[in-house]
């Protein structure tokens, strides 16, 4: 059947894709490995690659799409060198998106909300909401072409209570894993629960990732301040230039604070001054007012010294509110400032406590020092005034500034830009917040994940991101690992009443942290924190597992609804017997943080902590290579959190590889976002131009370590690309060029035929190396180069003389090296463009479709240097004809005469050999000889000789002239306008950085347009 004109992908794509689907052929263990002895496999080499988990909640996007191809291209290029490749799919459970996405859905459908159907019900919504959409991602990947093997498509919530997968008989039981490393790193104290600073999302009420905040710029103010001195206390305060001299002297009785969130005032610990800052040095150590409040019940704070505030920037002077922002927490930590946390979860001023006047007054003796303090006691008190109690932070922030200003204490409110944080999700801001979380003590288990990547054991490509790594691991923070939310791996941890010496009575309930009342009980299972607790309690106790604190203080004995697992009557000591009863003991709420699931990702989708083969095969065993292909922007969210679990759980890095790729920008190199309205959706574009179209654009941009800048014609560039391949196998086709069985490449005779074979080699010999290297671009130019240039401009071309030509045997021999090289470009093309290759492959019988042929091995035995040096002579020669004639502005069709000016003895071969080929394609009429080159001729100077084209009787010399002339001109003016801006200082600081890049991209193309019209212009003068 005879090729279509053109490549239908939108048909043939979905075609070829359920091929592959119908023998499997992406399932680990298959292509040329599958073929090998069982003893060549136990010694053949492995290659995985972990796929970045998406989330369960996602969409293809372009940064998706750029990722997967190049994971694709690595994984399809070793299963056809036969390694035995895995590449492990899966999608991560996103706590906050799916929780987000579910609760918006029962709100749409008029359903219960989460709290009020509870916690067990909701979660079977969720799960139901997973079964039904979320595949959605894996499904688009597969549009892309992604040859995972999805068999074994992993869920980092898999196995948790309420699964309700089906058909995933291969994926591993993730949750069994996530439970193992929490406990272990708890028994071995490297999780711990404590009050940290962290990022609070008032509207999910939850603690979230840096990842998950967004920083914009957003139209603020700067409101400055008085904080009077204590007890009327006056000092000179005296301003300096910068050569020493007093530009200000002036008596005053406070200290001047500059903030951009008033409403945090109320919970000021303290002001902080630089040692070194002679202006306050009279009144370090005093006590300030915060200007805020009941006037009979204004709190006073010391000022302190501290190396964090700028001199130089603002009063100097810095207020310290160490629960609500994150370098004045380190300052308070430093100086044993107490930390006052002044909101509820959802972001209001606390209405909670003791009045306001008795807190208050707590908190002087604390500042005086007369008073002893400890976490607990700081975090129980409220020190919002009582007339700000409850309300939302915002408009106590307008109430608090509304009440200085009356008091007089304002001294100024400047407008300007202020960098605010806000919720990826939730779009609301976020909150630094004290909060009870669970953190991972990364201190102590981050040293060998550095070591791995200085001393090469890992290696991070670009080598520039290792600063990243490096610099985020060496000041590394505890990792805050606890989520208050429901979705997701609830902590495997259960409280009970702590003991003392003489037990405890009922009246022992609630039981808190705050007064150390609860004792924690860590374990995978209930059944193993049953008897945790049992060996803790003694046998005079039953143990109740409860799923709540409320049910762990319910007093409704006879509810076995409550229970889960055993409940007996309370009773009262005080009757003389052995006190006896029920401990109920309840699961600690949070869940943990999604990173924490995903830094297990390259063990727990093998089937860790069992001993699996795969296992064996994919990660511990010594002849195996881990790549992983990731994001600049979760380098130390997500790889240096593998590094750091995959070594401490399993005592192995998870990689010996990680190219961390650039992002992908729009044309003008701006990044891609809704609001900018520059999104481009890989869907649609695959849609339009085909998965290879989209795969071949961004493997060629993907220069390592810049950002690509993608424009929708590139794209369409390159699906011509596809179209120039299909139709030099329309060309074979024509010509009856079919695949010969026994085809010796080695063995051809026709100077053509061993050229193409000898660049054939060199681009194998180029694609290889580049792979080798992680360099994709460099791969889809080797290619582009061979097969646009090399096969269909110059070996189609150069062929049809030889097809023309009559002789049977240098036909035939010219159809089987051109059969075999198409071939060689589908097999070397295949992992960049793997539909269009599929599909030319399969139109002949094979033993086996093209995703599972062997890799060639062949390389500089098939280059044939005489070969290669004529025929180079030949192309060089023709460039040159077609260049003139282009430059001079012959017509087209016309055929114009050559003359020889002589040529040594391996020119004349050279010409002689080929000179069919070189009057085709040049367009030469005829070929005479001469001494000299006649007037009015230019001349073509090749290795051994020259030609030259008379071509003065063909074009108007001063017309051609002109308009060169003119063209010069224009375009000298064009580049000096744009030195010009490029030398202006404040152009380049202050023009958007996209127009800056056009400009020097600009400059750049212009410089060799101009170069190419000046030599024109020389060679038209030349004639005359």
């Amino acid at each position: 059947m005879a090729l279509d004109k053109n490549f239908d992908a939108a048909k043939a794509e979905p075609e070829i894709w359920n091929k592959w689907d119908a023998i499997n052929a992406f399932e680990a263990g298959s292509g040329p490995f599958n073929v090998l002895s069982d003893e060549a496999k136990a010694k053949a080499q492995s290659f995985c690659i972990m796929i970045p988990p998406p989330n369960v909640t996602g969409v293809l996007h372009m940064g998706h799409a750029f990722n997967n191809t190049l994971q694709d291209i690595l994984i399809r290029w070793h299963r056809m060198r036969g390694f035995d490749t895995l590449w492990q799919p899966g999608v991560d459970h996103a706590g906050i998106a799916t929780q987000m996405v579910v609760e918006r859905q029962l709100a749409e459908a008029g359903e219960p909300g989460r709290r009020e159907m509870g916690r067990e019900a909701f979660l079977e919504k969720v799960w139901a909401w997973k079964e039904k959409s979320g595949g959605t991602i894996i499904e688009q990947l597969k549009r892309l072409g992604a040859s995972c093997d999805y068999g074994r498509a992993a869920f980092t919530m898999a196995g948790a209570p309420g699964d309700t997968r089906t058909g995933h008989e291969n994926s591993a039981n993730f949750h069994d894993a996530v439970l193992k490393v929490f406990v272990d790193l708890y028994n071995k104290d490297l999780i711990y629960k404590g009050k940290r600073l962290v990022n609070w999302d008032p509207h999910f009420e939850t603690a979230i990732s840096d990842l998950e905040v967004e920083n914009k710029e957003v139209a603020g103010h700067m409101w400055h301040f008085k904080y009077p001195l204590a007890s009327g206390e006056t000092y000179t305060f005296i301003q300096k230039d910068e050569d020493g001299n007093v530009i200000l002297e002036e008596e005053r009785d406070y200290i001047s604070i500059a903030t951009t969130r008033p409403e945090t005032m109320l919970g000021d610990g303290a002001v902080a001054v630089h040692p070194d800052d002679e202006r306050y040095a009279p009144i370090v150590g005093k006590l300030c007012e915060i200007p805020v409040g009941p006037k009979e019940h204004r709190r006073l704070i010391p000022i302190i010294t501290d190396e964090y505030p700028d001199p130089d920037f603002g009063s100097g002077a810095v207020k310290i509110t160490g629960a609500h922002d994150f370098n004045d927490y380190q300052v308070a930590k430093r100086g044993n400032i107490p930390m006052y946390v002044l909101m509820d979860v959802k972001g209001a001023m606390r209405d909670d406590g003791r009045p306001y006047a008795e807190e208050a007054a707590d908190a002087q003796k604390i500042a005086a020092g007369e008073m002893e303090f400890d976490e607990n006691t700081i975090a129980a008190m409220n020190l919002v005034p009582d007339e700000y109690r409850g309300m939302d932070r915002f408009v106590a922030r307008d109430k608090v500034v509304a009440d200085i200003d009356a008091e007089g204490l304002m001294i100024m409110v400047e407008d300007k830009p202020i960098m605010q944080p806000f919720g990826d999700r939730s779009k609301v801001v976020i909150e630094p917040m004290l909060t009870d979380q669970w953190f991972v003590d990364t201190a102590k288990i981050v040293g060998p994940a550095i070591e791995a990547v200085e001393n090469g054991t890992t290696q991070i490509l670009p080598e520039q991101d290792k600063k990243v790594y490096f610099n985020w691991l060496r000041n590394i923070e505890p990792w805050c690992i606890s989520r208050q939310l429901w979705w997701g791996h609830q902590v495997p941890v259960w409280y009970g009443p702590k003991l003392s010496e003489d037990g405890f009575t009922k009246s022992d309930y609630p039981f808190t942290s705050e007064d150390g009342g609860k004792v924690p009980f860590c374990a995978p299972t209930e059944e193993e924190a049953f008897k945790l607790a049992s060996n803790y309690y003694g046998p005079e106790f039953n143990i109740a597992l409860e799923s709540s604190a409320e049910d762990a203080l319910t007093e409704d004995d006879n509810d076995p609804s409550n229970a889960l697992i055993l409940r007996t009557d309370w009773k009262d000591p005080s009757d003389g017997l052995a006190w006896h009863g029920t401990v109920r003991l309840y699961r600690d709420p949070d869940v943990l943080d999604t990173w924490f699931s995903s830094g297990l990702w390259p063990f727990g989708t093998l089937g860790w902590p069992e001993e699996t083969d795969f296992m064996e095969r994919f990660y511990t065993s010594k002849n195996v290579n881990r790549t992983l292909i990731t994001g600049f922007d979760i380098i130390f969210f997500w790889v240096a959190r593998m590094m750091m679990m995959g070594i401490e759980s399993v005592g192995k890095v998870p990689f010996e590889t990680v190219y961390v790729h650039p992002l992908v920008r729009d044309e003008k190199g701006k990044k891609m976002s809704k609001s900018l309205g520059n999104v481009m959706d890989p869907l649609d574009l695959i849609d339009k131009y085909g998965a290879d179209a989209v795969r071949f654009t961004l493997t060629a941009m993907a220069a390592m370590g810049r950002d690509l800048k993608l424009s929708e014609q590139r794209i369409e560039g390159y699906r011509n690309f596809g179209t120039k391949l299909w139709n030099a196998a329309r060309f074979a086709e024509f010509n009856e060029a079919k695949p010969v069985e026994c085809f010796d490449p080695s063995s051809v005779e026709q100077t053509l035929n061993k050229w193409i074979i000898g660049e054939t080699a060199r681009a194998r010999i180029a694609v290889d190396h580049a792979l080798e290297q992680y360099r994709f671009n460099d791969a889809a130019t080797a290619l582009y180069e061979f097969i646009w240039k090399k096969l269909c401009d110059w070996y189609v071309e150069l062929s049809k003389p030889l097809f023309q030509g009559g002789d049977e045997a240098v036909i035939a021999e010219t159809r089987a090296t051109l059969a075999w090289v198409m071939d060689q470009a589908l097999v070397l093309m295949h992992p960049i463009m793997p539909f269009i290759t599929e599909k030319l492959w399969d139109e002949f019988p094979r033993a086996k479709m093209l995703v599972h042929t062997d890799w060639p091995t062949y390389g500089d035995e098939l280059i044939d240097a005489g070969a290669d040096a004529e025929m180079n002579w030949v192309v060089s020669l023709i460039e040159q004809i077609r260049s003139v004639r282009a430059e001079m502005r012959v017509n087209a069709g016309a055929k114009i005469p050559m003359i020889s000016l002589g040529l040594d003895a391996t020119a004349t071969t050279a010409f002689e050999n080929n000179k069919a080929m070189i009057m085709r394609l040049g367009r030469i009429e005829e070929v005479s000889s001469a001494s000299e080159a006649p007037q009015g001729a230019v001349t073509l100077p090749v290795e051994g000789g020259q030609f030259c084209l008379p071509l003065a009787d063909i074009i108007d010399i001063d017309a051609e002239k002109a308009r060169l002339t003119k063209a010069i001109e224009k375009l000298e003016k064009e580049l000096g306008q744009i030195k010009g801006k490029l030398s202006n200082e404040k152009f380049v600081a202050n023009a958007p950085e996209h127009v800056v890049d056009e400009s020097r991209t600009r400059l750049e193309s212009g410089a060799e347009e101009l170069s190419t019209l000046q030599e024109a212009m020389a060679r038209v003068a030349a004639l005359g």
